[in-house]
């Protein structure tokens, strides 16, 4: 008796799979060595698929084996439909691979792949975007905050918002502005061209759980946008002892590409900008579940009550990374140095 995957894989692919298994978070047919994944449920737009799966395809002919690639319909589609989802469906040869590569220097790599990239991306790009969007992210974060400021504050998370939120407001200011200053002040150079980045990189992207790297949290990026986010997670993930892998792991990264001038405002921009802070306040007022939100107000007390080592950790971060900040003119904010 064939499974519901097996029938809709032959049914909208043409895929005869023998058996069927779950590998991490998905399930998969297979067929001889070759794993082929639902995807669900599908975001994106047609345009966008369409694009990582350009995306897919240069990084796996540029050597990439740890990439799936997306696979058509019978009607050459690649969106489909599963119950009541958009579906779509990734490749994949079952191989052993064992790397025992550092991350940082991993990174490295697949961003050197990247920035060879010919074909014209815009759809998932972000590139040159960052202002624009924390600016509207911001605006709107404001006007939440005005619109509750004369209320009286519904809950220990509102009232940690409306206390807290002039101070975030003034660092994600500061990130704006120090990343408009870089753009002014600095040309970049070929390591700054647009390379393919995930929309939030960590420790835990590529884990050891994961079967292959997931097309679906791709964007076109400056590549500091990972860096810097996987910095952010190791931070929080254990502010007292971050400090060595940070460092291990700029250096593997640099081994393979060093970072320019551009690069490093660039990365530090991104983190002064308190994406930590924004989210949780954002996840906080869309979410409908009591228990996520009893989680968010435990995550949003963590963050005020160390607000000050995140400014400590800004104010030391370039000697951590080992950056020569004269050398290379890299500004330094002084009222982080007086943290």
């Amino acid at each position: 008796m064939k499974s519901l995957i097996q029938q809709w894989l032959e049914t909208h692919y043409g895929i005869k799979s023998d058996e069927v298994m779950r590998i991490g978070d998905y399930s998969a047919g297979i067929m001889g060595d070759q794993l082929y994944f639902l995807i669900r449920p599908i975001v994106q737009s047609p345009e966008e698929i369409a694009e990582l799966q350009m995306i897919a395809a240069h990084l796996f002919s540029t050597g990439d084996r740890t990439v799936p690639l997306l696979v058509q319909t019978k009607t050459g589609e690649l969106i489909s439909q599963w119950e009541n989802d958009k579906a779509c469906v990734l490749t994949y040869k079952r191989e052993k691979t064992t790397s025992s590569v550092r991350l940082g220097r991993k990174l490295a790599k697949f961003h050197q792949r990247g920035r060879i990239l010919s074909v014209p991306i815009e759809k998932v790009s972000r590139l040159g975007q960052w202002k624009k969007i924390w600016e509207k992210r911001l605006d709107q974060m404001e006007n939440v905050w005005k619109g509750k400021l004369f209320q009286q504050p519904e809950n220990e998370f509102e009232k940690m918002f409306l206390e807290s939120f002039p101070y975030y407001m003034g660092l994600a200011e500061n990130a704006i502005q120090y990343l408009v200053d870089t753009e002014l002040d600095e040309a970049p150079t070929m390591v700054d061209h647009g390379t393919i980045c995930h929309e939030r990189f960590s420790a835990t992207t590529w884990g050891e759980e994961k079967v292959f790297k997931n097309p679906f949290e791709w964007v076109l990026d400056h590549g500091s946008r990972d860096i810097a986010e996987w910095t952010r997670e190791r931070y929080f993930y254990n502010t007292q002892t971050y400090e060595p892998e940070l460092k291990q792991f700029y250096i593997d990264y640099q081994s393979k590409t060093k970072l320019s001038p551009f690069s490093w405002r660039l990365l530090y921009a991104r983190l002064l900008f308190p994406l930590h802070y924004f989210e949780c306040v954002e996840e906080y007022y869309v979410t409908n579940s009591e228990q996520t939100k009893r989680m968010l107000e435990e995550k949003m007390q963590k963050l005020l009550s160390h607000s000050g080592e995140y400014e400590q950790f800004l104010a030391k971060f370039f000697s951590l990374a080992e950056v020569p900040v004269r050398k290379l003119s890299i500004p330094e904010l002084e009222w982080l140095k007086r943290a």
